[in-house]
């Protein structure tokens, strides 16, 4: 059970630190100490052991961290130990994009519905899912389990959507609009403004 008292910056970085171990586990790599997983995420070793203190010893000294208990201690601790089930609602060229992307699949993330509201799209497959109109989220969503919708929509139809969202059920929304969304506070909302990350990168390299 994750603690309340925990920063959200060390949050962020537990998922990190699952994200690395789990591709270590996958490339064979047994045991890793604090300073070589600092290494990886370019920050200092004792802000590590500072994130993992909150849990706990789960290291042994001189040997480090066993690679896939830690992760799965993470994942334990993060409650993504099980899968997730996720929707995709906007199949333009983003959302198709996303669909097809397989990485999700090792973080324990599984896309088992999409969804759009034009006729050329609704019941025809794309990425190997039958899209759906958007009017049977309440529906579908609560029948297939799913808990995170990712938002991909054009910016005009966004609040009207992820208000359907929040009716059907859904409990966080990856947002990929540049609206801000008017929802309560029982859904978790993570913007991703994909322009102003090209904005920010194009101011630095000038």
């Amino acid at each position: 059970m994750l603690k309340r008292n925990i920063p959200e910056k060390t949050i962020q970085r537990l998922l990190l630190y699952y994200r690395y171990l789990n591709f270590l586990g996958q490339q064979g790599t047994k045991n890793i100490s604090s300073k070589s997983l600092a290494d990886l995420m370019e920050i200092r070793d004792s802000q590590v052991r500072k994130d993992l203190s909150y849990f706990g010893r789960l290291g042994k000294r001189g040997s480090g961290y066993d690679v896939m208990a830690l992760r799965d201690k993470i994942a334990d601790i993060l409650g993504i130990a099980g899968e997730s089930k996720v929707c995709i609602v906007g199949m333009g060229s983003l959302g198709s994009a996303l669909a097809a992307y397989k990485g999700f699949g090792a973080l324990g993330f599984k896309i088992v519905s999409v969804f759009d509201n034009s006729k050329q799209k609704v019941g025809r497959k794309i990425r190997g899912h039958i899209c759906h109109d958007i009017d049977k989220l309440n529906k579908i969503v609560p029948r297939d389990d799913i808990d995170i919708a990712i938002l991909t929509v054009p910016a005009e139809a966004a609040n009207e959507t992820a208000i359907k969202l929040e009716q059907s059920g859904i409990k966080a929304i990856l947002n990929f609009t540049p609206v801000k969304l008017s929802l309560s506070k029982k859904v978790k909302i993570s913007n991703v403004d994909l322009a102003m990350e090209l904005k920010t990168l194009s101011f630095f390299i000038r």
